[in-house]
């Protein structure tokens, strides 16, 4: 994950216009910026949460929450939600159904849908 958010900034960094940040391009690199952040938290607190049938919901939360960033939010969240399931799909064993409802998530949240829709019951209020 931290290898997917330091692609996601570099990346940024190269591709975007660095110059004042309240011009467009840095506008941008801010919001993805912000969005790798938003995306590492939502891991963090899937983990820390190690909550059986959670992680649709973290993944849709992460993604929600960087889209709402703007462009760049939702850019990082794409690339870091990508990278994480083509990685994960070789190596988790869980199947190309499980990267599919990943992604499906990943989408959901990302388009501005409401995450709770895969909030499982019983899941801490604290997330």
């Amino acid at each position: 994950m931290r290898l997917c958010i330091c692609f996601v900034l570099l990346s940024v960094i190269v591709c975007a216009s660095a110059d004042n940040p309240f011009t467009r391009g840095g506008r941008f690199v801010l919001d993805a910026a912000g969005g790798a952040w938003d995306m590492l938290r939502a891991y963090r607190d899937m983990r820390e949460a190690n909550y059986v049938g959670a992680d649709k919901y973290f993944h849709a939360r992460g993604n929600y929450d960087a889209a709402r960033r703007g462009p760049g939010g939702a850019w990082a969240a794409r690339v870091i939600s990508d990278a994480r399931e083509n990685w994960q799909s070789g190596m988790s064993g869980r199947g190309a159904e499980d990267t599919r409802a990943d992604q499906e998530a990943n989408a959901w949240g990302r388009n501005g849908g409401d995450p709770n829709r895969y909030r499982p019951a019983g899941l801490p209020s604290k997330y």
